[in-house]
């Protein structure tokens, strides 16, 4: 009788113990974890913190200045022989004109593929007064943008600025240590000497972040490399924009936008357009919610799909087979252009690179953000293909 009442409590226990260890099978916090799908590609990720406080309008013209070489560098980038999916962030800190509350911190772009609307909010910035806090801003990027998981994806942050880096309520450790947690890596850009940049924590931040750490002369201008191939490139830019078809409520003013764009990298020089023009040629510059081309690439059905209000003023009378058509054509130029910028842009690239080793690298915003990119593509498994 004692050997049965044993048996039972020990049955007992067991079946409590299987019951507690199989409600604990799935963790709450992998609950909350959305896996990525198996084709989904690759992720390149860039967050760029810049300091609009009154001493950074040098900063800030770099950063225009280097916009297009930075995407371009990304578009070198293959992942298992595709090319990454590219968001870029923008955020100022630094600057009397925001507010105290959010500790003079503005998200100006959140994580988007969107290179217009980038080069839009770029050229739009304006410097003013300051308190810069580096570990707020870092804070607040790693918790208001949408980082991707996946182990592939490469997710950076860029800092750049000349004040101390310790300055502000929130620590810089703990807020890089928390970016960690999620794979972001922190590098550091001080605008100004190198050993001030150590002495002021910039360094020791990105160590922390396992980041790099550079400095630069901010208020030197972006020196550039004219190419044979540069007035050839421009020219195939202006085909290339006459085959964009806008559609939708917001689509005649993102292509305005698009022609304000390449206005305003003309009036930095002749060669960031050129860059500018290179960048339009990949698979990265995609305007599907605006060009029905890109829309098409996207969504097959698109245009069956289409209300005839949605369409430019010219294209609403056609039917939807001689729209398709229409369409069709446009995607046919538009990929025989790309082609020649492509095969001009290696020529150029090559050029470039054998001019720069006659004389010394520059060490500016552009320079120092590319050649981290390269570096940690290195490590991620990334394959650099010009």
């Amino acid at each position: 009788m004692k050997s049965n009442l044993f048996i039972t409590a020990l049955l007992a226990i067991l079946i409590s113990f299987v019951s507690c260890n199989s409600s604990n099978a799935n963790p709450k916090k992998n609950d909350r974890i959305k896996k990525p799908a198996a084709t989904e590609n690759a992720k390149i990720q860039v967050a760029l913190l810049l300091d609009t406080s009154s001493s950074m309008d040098g900063l800030i013209d770099q950063a225009k200045s280097r916009l297009w070489n930075i995407v371009n560098t990304l578009t070198t980038l293959k992942y298992d022989g595709k090319t990454p999916d590219i968001e870029i962030a923008l955020y100022e800190y630094g600057n009397d004109g925001l507010s105290q509350q959010s500790n003079y911190i503005r998200q100006i772009t959140p994580l988007s593929t969107d290179l217009d609307l980038i080069s839009e909010k770029l050229f739009a910035l304006r410097t003013n007064g300051g308190s810069e806090y580096c570990g707020a801003v870092i804070q607040d990027a790693t918790k208001q943008l949408k980082w991707a998981y996946k182990d592939s994806n490469m997710k950076l942050i860029y800092i750049a600025g000349n004040e101390d880096f310790n300055q502000g309520g929130i620590n810089y450790k703990e807020a890089i240590s928390d970016a960690l947690k999620h794979d972001i890596y922190v590098n550091t850009i001080f605008c100004g000497d190198k050993t001030e940049g150590i002495n002021t924590h910039w360094k020791d931040g990105a160590d922390h972040g396992k980041g790099k750490y550079f400095n630069i002369d901010s208020n030197a201008s972006v020196r550039y490399i004219a190419t044979p191939y540069d007035d050839e490139i421009s020219k195939c830019d202006e085909r290339i924009n006459k085959t964009y078809i806008n559609y939708g409520s917001k689509g005649h003013e993102k292509k305005m936008n698009q022609n304000i764009q390449d206005q305003n990298a003309k009036k930095v020089s002749a060669a960031n357009y050129t860059e500018r023009a290179v960048s339009k040629s990949k698979a990265v510059y995609k305007n599907e919610s605006w060009d029905l081309v890109d829309k098409v690439k996207d969504d097959a059905g698109a245009i069956s799909k289409m209300r005839k209000e949605e369409l430019p003023a010219e294209l609403q009378n056609k039917s939807a087979e001689e729209l398709k058509t229409f369409v069709a054509q446009k995607s046919k130029e538009r990929e025989t252009i790309q082609k020649e910028i492509a095969v001009l842009a290696k020529k150029r690239q090559e050029y470039i690179e054998a001019e720069s080793k006659k004389s010394k690298k520059q060490d500016d915003l552009g320079n120092a953000i590319n050649t981290s990119i390269l570096g940690f593509a290195k490590v991620k498994g990334y394959v650099v293909e010009k």
